[in-house]
């Protein structure tokens, strides 16, 4: 299965599309080739006027899905997504790849944003037929029901090892259709705690090998269920 991710940093944090590579494998789902395009703080926007990359990646490079990942923060409103993911998502169906519509999470410190990003997703899925993977979704209900589990990042924004592995099991249920609750407790760290600048060269880990991680059974237990349940509601 070849995958091509198209967003910006809540996509290529802890390498998150290695870590959906790797679930789907030990569900059964046989090799997964992801590619990215992915850059920091850019919106759908964005890689629209970069056309002739986002063009060409999906007209000839065989995908069978294009995850699609609208800017978060801030959030630039569902008439935009609606807009700008519809252009998206008509270069995937020219190319053949299956789009798929992902909700992202809103900040740690303003969760009121979350319904606009929920209502804004489903709403472009639901006009262009295309699969949503409901991460936003599910990162809300686990922030309340199991508050001691960092999804964030320590700049309240993006994904900690365990919101990576949110992310990518909702993403591994929805594309493969796997028992999510079968799904091993392994992750992602690209960085180990080390500050991350967006600017000057990054202080991540370069050897493939060492960023990946076993996470917390009961943590990702809980993470599992709680995409089970939603994905369940479909």
């Amino acid at each position: 299965m070849r995958v091509l991710f198209v967003g910006n940093s809540h996509t290529y944090f802890n390498d998150m599309p290695h870590t959906f590579a790797r679930l789907c494998a030990a569900a059964g789902a046989g090799e997964v080739l992801p590619t990215m395009l992915a850059f920091s703080g850019r919106s759908l926007s964005w890689h629209l006027e970069e056309y002739f990359s986002l063009r060409y990646s999906l007209l000839w490079g065989a995908y069978d899905y294009c995850v699609i990942q609208q800017q978060a923060h801030p959030f630039p409103g569902k008439e935009v997504l609606m807009r700008d993911g519809g252009q998206v998502i008509a270069l995937c169906r020219a190319g053949g790849a299956k789009p798929v519509v992902l909700t992202t999470w809103a900040e740690q410190r303003a969760p009121e944003h979350q319904q606009e990003m929920t209502e804004a997703a489903r709403a472009l899925a639901a006009q262009e037929h295309a699969l949503l993977a409901p991460v936003g979704e599910i990162w809300e209900r686990i922030r309340q029901t199991h508050p001691e589990i960092e999804l964030f990042w320590h700049d309240g924004e993006h994904a900690s090892p365990y919101g990576s592995y949110l992310e990518a099991a909702t993403l591994c249920g929805v594309l493969t259709g796997c028992d999510v609750m079968a799904l091993p407790d392994i992750g992602a760290d690209f960085s180990r705690g080390a500050e991350i600048s967006f600017f000057d060269h990054p202080q991540v880990i370069e050897e493939p090998g060492k960023i990946e991680t076993t996470l917390d059974a009961d943590a990702c237990a809980a993470i599992r269920a709680a995409v089970a349940a939603r994905l369940a509601e479909r």
